[in-house]
C-alpha cells in the first residue's frame, strides 16, 4: 500500500470513530430526557376538569359539545335543545360553584338571558366514571331542579296584550315579539310609531318561565317578572279622531297633516299625516309660514293697542306699505269696513297695514300669549310650536302680520293657538294620561277683552267669510290662510278652528289655495 492509500484509509477510519462516539453520546443524552409531547399518555380529567368544560360548551351554545361529555349524550342533546327553544334564550351564564368533599357533585348558578328577561338560578350537576373516564352524569334536574324528561321549560310573554292604549283604554299597539304591532283599524306613521316605540320601551312587560307538562299544561311558574301585571301606557290620543282625522288627511292629493287638542285639558286628541308627507313628524315639529291663520296674532295684537272689531279701515285689492307691495287673494278689495269684516274676508292690505303700525315687540308679544313660542317636553316625540321674533324693520312687521317673512309655526302650535282662543288659558298640551308633559318655556294667554271678540270673528270666518264651506258642519270658528314660499310661486293652505271642546290645525303643503285644507278640515269635523 502506498504511503498516500495508508494516509486515506487511515482518515476515514477517524472519521468514522467520531461519529460513532457523536451518536453514542446523543443517544445517551436523549435517553436522559423525556419523551417529547405527542407521545406523552393523555392526562385524565376529574369531575371539575370536565364540569368546567360542559359548562363552558352550554354557555358558548354548543349543546352538542356539551351533550358528548355526558353519560348519556343522545338524551341530554333532546333535552337541552327543547330547553334552548323553549326559553327563547339569547344568552347562558353558568358558572361551576362548590363541589362536594366527595367530587361526585357540584353546585352550578344558571343565569339566563331570554328574549323577555333576565332568569337566574342555582342547581347541582352530578359526576360518574365510565370506563376510567369521568364524565357528568345527564339528568334534566341538573338543568333546573324541577325538571324531568316529561317535562319542559317554556317562557309565557306578553304576546299581543297591549302596550298603547287611547284615552278611553282601547289597544293601539300590541306587543309582538321583542317589538309591537297596530291593533285593528290603526294606521302606522311617522307620529304612532314613535308613541309606540316609547310605549313598548317604558311600560313593563309580564313574563314568566313556566314548567309544563309533554301536553303543554302549565304545572308551574318558576320565575321571570311574575306578578307583574302589563300594563299598557295610556295616551290621551281618541281612536275614532286618530281615525277620522287619518281618513281626512289621507284624501288630501298632497302631503297633509292635522293635529286636534281639547281646549279643556291640553289633550292631544289625534295627530295625523299622509304618507306623501314623508317619514318625519312634521305635524308636530314642521315648522312653515302659518300664513293669514297668523292674522288671529295680529288681531290679537291690534285689539291689545287699541284698535276695536267695529274700527272701520282701508282694504284696497293692493297696497304700498314702505318697501313692500302686499295683495290681497285675487287682489279683491273692500270698501273702508269693520276690523271683523276684514278679518272674516282675510284682507291682506288690512292687517298688513296694521303690523306695520305696531311696536317692534308687538306681534311676538301676542305670539307669545297663544302658545307660539312656547317650549315643551312632551315624552316620546319631539314638539315645536313656532318662532315669532321683534321685528323692528316695518317691512318684516308687514310680512309678519300675514304669516310670512320670518314668521313659522307647526301644525301642532297652530293648533295650541285656537285651542288657547277656546279655552282662554294657557294650556300644557299632553299625549299621556300618567306621563306629565314638561314645561321649558310656558306662556300667558290674553285677557279675555281680547279673546272674546276674537272669538266673535272666527265665527263671522265661517258664516259670512273665507271659510263658510264649513258652516254645515256645527258651531265652527276658524281662519284660513294661504301662506307663500320659497319663490312665491308656490303656496301651503291652511285651516286652523274650533268647534265646541275640539280645536285643530290642518296643513296642505304646496296646495297653492286654502281650499284642500278646507276640505280635509270638513271630512275630520264629519266624522268626530
Amino acid at each position: 500500500m502506498t504511503p498516500a492509500a495508508k494516509r486515506w484509509v487511515l482518515a476515514v477510519a477517524s472519521v468514522a470513530v467520531v461519529a460513532i462516539v457523536a451518536a453514542a453520546v446523543v443517544f445517551l443524552s436523549r435517553g436522559d430526557e423525556p419523551p417529547p409531547a405527542s407521545a406523552t399518555a393523555p392526562i385524565a380529567e376529574g369531575p371539575r376538569e370536565i364540569g368546567t368544560r360542559y359548562l363552558a360548551a352550554l354557555s358558548g351554545g354548543d349543546q352538542r359539545a356539551a351533550a358528548n361529555l355526558t353519560d348519556d349524550p343522545a338524551a341530554a342533546l333532546a333535552v337541552l335543545d327543547a330547553v334552548r327553544a323553549g326559553l327563547n334564550a339569547e344568552r347562558l351564564t353558568a358558572k361551576l360553584g362548590e363541589q362536594d368533599p366527595g367530587g361526585s357533585s357540584a353546585k352550578v348558578r344558571f343565569d339566563w338571558q331570554l328574549g323577555a328577561g333576565a332568569w337566574g338560578y342555582d342547581s347541582t350537576i352530578e359526576f360518574a366514571q365510565r370506563d376510567g373516564r369521568w364524565l357528568v352524569h345527564w339528568t334534566p334536574a341538573q338543568i333546573h331542579p324541577q325538571l324531568t324528561a316529561d317535562r319542559r321549560l317554556a317562557v309565557k310573554g306578553a304576546e299581543g296584550s297591549p302596550v298603547l292604549t287611547d284615552r278611553d283604554g282601547k289597544p293601539m299597539f300590541v306587543r309582538e315579539g321583542n317589538g309591537t304591532k297596530p291593533a285593528d283599524g290603526v294606521r302606522v306613521d311617522p307620529l304612532t310609531s314613535r308613541l309606540a316605540k316609547h310605549a313598548a320601551d317604558n311600560a313593563p312587560a309580564a313574563w314568566s318561565v313556566e314548567l309544563r307538562d309533554a301536553a303543554g299544561t302549565t304545572l308551574e311558574k318558576l320565575g321571570g317578572a311574575e306578578g307583574v301585571e302589563a300594563e299598557p301606557l295610556g295616551s290621551t290620543l281618541s281612536s275614532g279622531m286618530q281615525q277620522a282625522a287619518q281618513q281626512a288627511v289621507d284624501t288630501a292629493g298632497g302631503p297633509a297633516m292635522l293635529v286636534a287638542i281639547q281646549p279643556s285639558t291640553g289633550q292631544v286628541l289625534a295627530m295625523a299625516q299622509n304618507a306623501a308627507a314623508g317619514d318625519q313628524p312634521k305635524a308636530v315639529s314642521g315648522l312653515y309660514p302659518p300664513g293669514s291663520t297668523f292674522k288671529v296674532v295680529t288681531a290679537a295684537a291690534a285689539l291689545e293697542a287699541g284698535t276695536g272689531p267695529d274700527t272701520v279701515l282701508d282694504c284696497p285689492g293692493e297696497a304700498r306699505i314702505g318697501t313692500r307691495t302686499i295683495p290681497n287673494d285675487d287682489r279683491f278689495s273692500l270698501p273702508p269696513s269693520p276690523l271683523h269684516t276684514a278679518f272674516a274676508r282675510s284682507c291682506n292690505t288690512t292687517f298688513a297695514r296694521l303690523a306695520a303700525d305696531l311696536p317692534a315687540d308687538a306681534l311676538a308679544g301676542a305670539a307669545d300669549r297663544f302658545g307660539l313660542n312656547a317650549d315643551f317636553d312632551v315624552p316620546g316625540i319631539a314638539t315645536e310650536t313656532g318662532k315669532v321674533e321683534p321685528y323692528g324693520d316695518q317691512a318684516q312687521r308687514v310680512e309678519a302680520g300675514i304669516g310670512q317673512g320670518e314668521v313659522l309655526a307647526s301644525p301642532f302650535g297652530v293648533a295650541l293657538m285656537t285651542a288657547t282662543v277656546a279655552s282662554g288659558e294657557a294650556l300644557t298640551p299632553s299625549l299621556w294620561r300618567t306621563a306629565e308633559t314638561g314645561l321649558i318655556t310656558g306662556y300667558e294667554a290674553p285677557d279675555a277683552s281680547v279673546l272674546g271678540p276674537l272669538r266673535v270673528m272666527m265665527r263671522e270666518v265661517v258664516t259670512e267669510g273665507t271659510a263658510r264651506e264649513l258652516a254645515r258642519y256645527g258651531e265652527v270658528r276658524g281662519k284660513t290662510g294661504t301662506a307663500q314660499f320659497g319663490d312665491g310661486r308656490g303656496a301651503h293652505g291652511w285651516f286652523t278652528g274650533y268647534r265646541g271642546d275640539l280645536a285643530f290645525a290642518v296643513l296642505v303643503e304646496n296646495a297653492g289655495s286654502s281650499g284642500p285644507a278646507l276640505k280635509v278640515s270638513g271630512r275630520f269635523l264629519s266624522g268626530v
